[in-house]
């Protein structure tokens, strides 16, 4: 624990809030005193620091994220059972954890939220127990569950039963993975075995300038290696929203964080049995997509924003875009089509020319998966020259991570849709959703290109005599290119074998997309028993 997080877990004085008992106090009256005790957590004075560091209570969160009057708290009673270390003396109703359930526009979910008042948010043996039982019954219900942290870590006062709180806790999310959605959001300090529960969970969120993620603290590391780093460097929202992958998304306050959690939910089924809520279109199913080739150069090598192609395929402005920051040379996030939930895949030629290396076929296959748990159906749109090439990226294992995405898609049962919007080269063409990796729907645009290799790579290798021989190596080189445009690359050549369902307008996007999505929606897959494949981890 930092300074700031061990004098928060040790200045308790007993009572949280409300003061002793009185001799004359009747049961129920305590109970009421005890459960206003619990709403205070470590009491003014630490609610007081607690805003000043601009973060809100536990309560406050909760009651933020959830539908108002919605909230229902489960164990605001309990308290820790230790006596080492003078917490005999301490009382805090609730102990450090707030638990419950309620709603998120009308759908219901629970919750529990860490508060640092009470002892840093620290995690022993009844803080745990609260939050395996909010866990359990998440699961038993079949709805999600969010999680709200903001903890010194173990209870150091209690021993291992503090890490034994944490194994229980890590087995629930394990167990709960791919039935229910869970989500995680970092509002404070976060740090050892405590980091494991969320990146367990399907998305994480992190708050600019207060929280923190990180296994080994800042003062371990400069006294076992030498090294010196600030909370913020090491694992803060910035460091692991655009370098370790770690965060989904780095929020500016917490108000942000909590209303994109309610967005995201929104995108999302209740479990893994259930399609994920469909609205009413507020946007034509029809529309064409006039001037979208415009967004698109014919240079194949020339970058452009993929963001926008996707903004203008799917319902108006509701792109919901996820690891926005890490591994930007491919997009991935939530959709609507016709107002049915899709989830989108896409190269984004802006970053890296849209290349695969290691981290963007992680985030790919991530998502990917995360889609097929809870019955999102994917939409990838394909401008790709191939895989990263360099020895870093050979050396710190593509084909191993490449791999991760290949069986992603070919593992899907969901629905898949691909469209080729300007080229698909070499192993990427493959990768990205192919019709022989299982994709259900596949087209491409008429100046679209694909084949082993683009044409430059192709004409060096199989003209390479020739071009060493000739006057005006360019423009023979340009010539030879050409020629292997017109006879190889066009994706005509694919339609006709059947590799692609059809060469579609680019303007036609969009309807054709949503009328395949209409088609598929009742798709279904059985596949042979067993336990589970072996991805290559």
């Amino acid at each position: 624990m930092s300074s700031e997080e061990t004098d928060d877990a040790t200045d308790g004085t007993g009572t949280a809030a409300g003061g002793d008992a009185t001799d004359d106090e009747s049961p129920l009256e305590e109970l009421r005193r005890r459960r206003e005790e619990s709403r205070m957590g470590g009491g003014e004075v630490r609610i007081e620091r607690q805003h000043a560091r601009g973060k809100m209570t536990a309560h406050e969160r909760v009651e933020y994220l959830l539908d108002d009057g919605t909230f229902t708290e489960i164990d605001a009673f309990v308290e820790h059972r230790a006596t080492s270390f003078g917490m005999d003396e301490k009382e805090f109703p609730g102990d450090a954890v707030v638990t419950g359930y309620g709603d998120v526009n009308g759908r219901k979910v629970f919750v529990f939220a860490h508060d640092f008042t009470v002892l840093g948010g620290s995690v022993g043996e009844v803080v745990a127990e609260k939050i395996c039982k909010v866990m359990d019954r998440a699961t038993d219900a079949g709805v999600p569950v969010v999680g709200l942290n903001d903890s010194g870590g173990a209870r150091i006062q209690e021993g291992v039963d503090s890490l034994v709180g944490f194994a229980k806790i890590f087995e629930r999310n394990t167990k709960a993975s791919g039935m229910i959605p869970q989500i995680s959001a970092i509002m404070g300090p976060c740090a050892g075995g405590a980091t494991y529960s969320p990146a367990l969970t399907d998305f994480t969120f992190m708050v600019q300038d207060t929280s923190h993620m990180f296994i080994t603290g800042p003062d371990v590391i400069e006294t076992v290696t030498g090294e010196q780093v600030s909370k913020e460097e090491l694992g803060g929202a910035g460091s692991h929203s655009t370098k370790s992958g770690v965060a989904h998304f780095a929020c500016q306050d917490e108000e942000e964080a909590l209303d994109n959690i309610r967005r995201l939910l929104s995108y999302l089924p209740q479990n893994n049995m259930e399609d994920p809520p469909r609205v009413s279109s507020w946007d034509d199913p029809d529309r064409e997509l006039d001037g979208i080739t415009d967004i698109v150069p014919e240079a194949p090598r020339k970058p452009y924003d993929m963001t926008k192609v996707i903004d203008r395929v799917v319902d108006e402005d509701s792109f919901f875009e996820v690891h926005e920051n890490w591994a930007r040379n491919v997009v991935v996030g939530f959709a609507r089509m016709d107002g049915r939930v899709v989830g989108v895949v896409a190269n984004q030629p802006r970053v890296s020319a849209g290349t695969l290396d290691i981290d963007a076929s992680e985030k790919a296959a991530r998502f990917v998966r995360t889609c097929d748990s809870f019955n999102v159906p994917i939409v990838t749109l394909v401008d790709v020259p191939g895989f990263m090439p360099g020895t870093d990226q050979e050396h710190n294992g593509i084909i191993r991570r490449g791999a991760k995405l290949i069986y992603a898609y070919a593992e899907a049962t969901v629905p898949l849709l691909s469209v080729v919007v300007r080229k698909a080269y070499g192993g990427a063409y493959i990768v990205m959703s192919s019709k022989y990796l299982g994709s259900d729907v596949n087209y491409a645009w008429p100046a679209s290109e694909m084949a082993v290799l683009g044409p430059r790579g192709a004409v060096n290798i199989l003209y390479r005599k020739e071009l060493q021989q000739a006057e005006d190596t360019d423009a023979r080189r340009q010539e030879l290119m050409d020629e292997f445009r017109e006879e190889f690359a066009h994706p005509y050549g694919p339609a006709k074998r059947g590799y692609l369902d059809d060469v579609i307008e680019p303007k036609d996007t969009r309807k054709r997309l949503i009328r395949d999505l209409e088609m598929l929606e009742r798709k279904r897959e059985d596949s042979p028993p067993k336990d589970h494949g072996n991805i290559p981890l």
